[in-house]
């Protein structure tokens, strides 16, 4: 039973672990921009789109990811998802404008099988009790490699660093990962399906997507996702140049504070979110912080505050943003706890995929080709306010799944 118990823990930190190193893939382009644009040959807006197509690899396969772990197990697939990843980053770093762009797709692709079969682990080995604390702990590693693509990617490019030399490394250390896991991962029991793969799949997928729970999950985090996926992630280190005038590297500091907070965050709320035994006050708490920090990032004095204070603070309250993929789990039948998560990320990280564009263009509209300002950021990134107010909003509508809630059906039906 011990030894169970020990190889669940290994294959959860391995699979955290794996969503680490693609969140620095995902995260390191915001601290290279300028090196991508000037060899690819992009305006500003083309690097902005060619880093975003991350997310179209990552959305489609977030459906596919779910339904093949729940069918085939872990180590059949999480280690493919690995190399997958890491074959998009040596790509990436080819220098040529198709290869970047495949390179990108096959990143997200890949990509996504990681929190997917970390949470698949969770659902599948340990207990409900620990469900949020344990998600919110992937996230949290999950972010430490986030920050990491911009702590330690920024000071080489500094340093003069070529930036496919960054890439190239980073694809190899995605293969060393992908053949560790492969070696790694215990074998387990999967039940052979009574139907056809793809049907059975579908049918999963159905059962999930029909649950309106599922729908309002996938919405709350995605609006409150947004922020950091496209404003830290993306423009983050522009916004602090350009709109504030701080130099490159504290720029780089001030918004890899962001993912750091979500390394206090995330497990924090999560533990949180367990120990009271309720999910909707944590989500609704954690949101209306970010949104007076979203506020005050565009409209408020940055040299007022203590430096890094408002963006540690932004990224510890979105980690409500995980809160969500614990109340899907809860919301659905046990059995598709890896499609439940799949259809989650595919919600949340489509909106990121069809709304990044959108804020480079209206950039590009409001400051007519030149030199963006702060003014212009304000209006490009206003609709982020709105966005978490909705998220706040559409909390009230999800069901309690959390343990304290429960507890009275169960004494009911005792009874």
């Amino acid at each position: 039973m011990k030894s169970k118990s020990s190889a669940a823990w290994i294959a959860w930190i391995l699979a955290a672990l794996y969503y680490a190193y693609q969140y620095a893939l995902r995260s390191a382009p915001a601290v290279m921009m300028p090196q991508l644009s000037a060899a690819l040959g992009l305006s500003t807006v083309g690097v902005a789109s060619l880093i975003g197509l991350f997310y179209y690899g990552y959305s489609p396969f977030a459906l596919v990811s779910g339904a093949a772990i729940d069918r085939l197990g872990a180590r059949a697939v999480i280690p493919a998802g690995a190399l997958i990843t890491a074959i998009g980053a040596l790509l990436f770093a080819t220098g040529g404008l198709a290869a970047a762009n495949v390179g990108r797709l096959l990143q997200g692709a890949g990509g996504v099988f990681s929190f997917v079969g970390a949470v698949y682990i969770v659902g599948r080995h340990f207990p409900d009790s620990r469900a949020a604390t344990l998600i919110g702990a992937t996230q949290m590693i999950g972010m430490a490699g986030g920050s990491a693509g911009q702590f330690l990617v920024g000071p080489f490019i500094v340093r003069g660093v070529e930036w496919n030399h960054l890439w190239i490394g980073m694809g190899l250390v995605g293969l060393l990962l992908a053949a560790t896991l492969f070696v790694v991962l215990p074998k387990e029991k999967v039940d052979k399906p009574k139907t056809d793969w793809l049907i059975g799949s579908a049918r999963a997928l159905g059962v999930v997507a029909r649950n309106p729970q599922s729908i309002l999950c996938g919405l709350v985090a995605g609006l409150l996702f947004i922020p950091t996926n496209i404003l830290d992630m993306i423009w983050g280190v522009r916004f602090l140049q350009e709109a504030h005038g701080f130099g490159y590297g504290d720029a780089v500091l001030r918004s890899a504070m962001v993912p750091l907070g979500w390394i206090i965050g995330c497990p924090l709320l999560g533990l949180l979110s367990d120990r009271l035994g309720r999910r909707k006050p944590v989500i609704v708490s954690g949101a209306c912080v970010l949104l007076v920090c979203l506020a005050w990032i565009l409209y408020g004095d940055a040299h007022i505050l203590p430096p890094y204070l408002v963006g540690i603070v932004a990224g510890i309250a979105s980690g409500s943003a995980m809160i969500p993929y614990t109340v899907i789990k809860e919301a659905n039948p046990p059995e598709f706890n890896g499609t439940s998560t799949g259809l989650m990320n595919f919600l949340c990280f489509t909106s990121s995929a069809l709304i990044a564009p959108v804020f480079g263009w209206i950039m590009q509209g409001v400051s007519a080709g030149k030199a963006p300002g702060l003014e212009h950021y304000q209006t490009t990134f206003q609709a982020l306010l709105y966005g978490v107010a909705l998220a706040v909003l559409l909390t009230f509508f999800l069901k309690e799944t959390g343990p304290a809630a429960r507890v009275p059906v169960v004494t009911a039906r005792a009874a």
